[in-house]
């Protein structure tokens, strides 16, 4: 729709929720199954994503690999808390199809991931295959966060930023994992997991 409409033919600078999942275990998974079943598993893992990611909001920015990449206009990824239950209804409707990825694949894909918000750079670029494309710090501090879940041993951390603009006492328990340094960042982050 933003292509049709122009939005973007400008750069515009906005404030933006990023969700980065990464499939545990991936690489294991993808020796085990063998190249044309590893590319099926994903195509039904991202599949299954869909529904949770409508439901939310969610906007599907890009597949890498065995990565997702979700993106929410700030005010509507604090709504109703979109942003973090959005990550809570994809891994509900994957544990509902289980059995139906065990049998099929011998495997049950599980995911972690990372939440962060901050200002991009959104603009359309290319000249062959156009694309809407964000650029900013927000984006490197969101894979960061991923890439810390297994250091400690969670499914999910959100950075202190995100968690300031949101209201979850009600429906989660949100626990602090105290401060870290993110390489090439100045300044400390603390960082929260969540629970449903």
């Amino acid at each position: 729709m933003n292509f049709f409409t122009g939005k973007y033919h400008k750069p515009i600078e906005e404030k933006r929720i990023f969700l980065f999942s990464d499939m545990k275990s991936s690489t294991t998974i993808a020796e085990q199954l063998g190249h044309i079943k590893y590319f099926e598993l994903l195509k039904e893992y991202y599949s299954d994503f869909s529904d949770a990611i409508i439901r939310h909001s969610g906007e599907v920015y890009q597949y890498i690999g065995d990565e997702i990449v979700i993106s929410w206009k700030h005010e509507e990824g604090v709504k109703n808390n979109n942003c973090i239950n959005c990550f809570f209804a994809m891994r509900e409707d994957l544990q509902k199809r289980s059995e139906g990825y065990a049998s099929t694949f011998g495997v049950v894909p599980a995911f972690k991931a990372g939440l962060h918000l901050g200002k991009v750079t959104t603009g359309e670029i290319g000249a062959l295959k156009k694309e809407i494309i964000f650029t900013g710090d927000v984006l490197n501090t969101t894979a960061r966060i991923q890439g810390l879940c297994n250091q400690y041993d969670v499914d999910i951390l959100v950075s202190q930023d995100l968690i300031k603009e949101l209201q979850l006492e009600k429906e989660f328990q949100i626990e602090s994992l105290g401060t870290v340094e993110l390489k090439g960042k100045e300044e400390n982050l603390e960082l929260f997991t969540v629970q449903g």
